[in-house]
């Protein structure tokens, strides 16, 4: 798990939302907070950096997988391009707030997600170095 990474994950969610998304800001926290946190990287086709064990468990998928998965294969085919939407409308403003969408978990199952803040995580000297997503209400469909 690469610490760091997760460092700047929380002190960029505290630049975009003036808020801390969990207290105390600590990978631990974040980690085991009741909540969804995913993060992916700035690949062609990024692949996913971050899981929280909720995602690990929303997506049935174990750290060692969830960190191979490319993240566009979280969302079934057909909500792909509005997840790409989502995606370039937080690289052009730094977050997006208030995102519902259909997402797919490894043995197929569908759920909606709803409220889904996603933002940009910025390395030390500003530059992007990859997007993240928080959300905390799912329902199976």
């Amino acid at each position: 798990m690469d610490f760091s990474y997760i460092d700047r994950m929380l002190a960029s969610f505290r630049r975009w939302t003036g808020k801390d998304l969990v207290a105390p800001a600590s990978p631990e926290a974040l980690y085991y907070a009741p909540f969804v946190v995913v993060s992916h990287g700035t690949e062609a086709d990024p692949v996913f950096r971050y899981a929280n064990l909720a995602a690990q468990r929303l997506w049935e998928t174990p750290w060692e997988k969830f960190i191979t998965l490319p993240s566009r294969l979280s969302a079934e085919p057909d909500a792909r391009p509005e997840r790409q939407a989502l995606l370039e409308r937080a690289a052009r403003d730094g977050y997006a707030d208030h995102y519902s969408g259909v997402r797919v978990t490894a043995s197929g199952r569908r759920f909606a997600i709803s409220n889904c803040l996603l933002w940009n995580v910025l390395g030390e000297t500003g530059d992007k170095i990859g997007q993240a997503a928080t959300f905390s209400r799912w329902e199976w469909l």
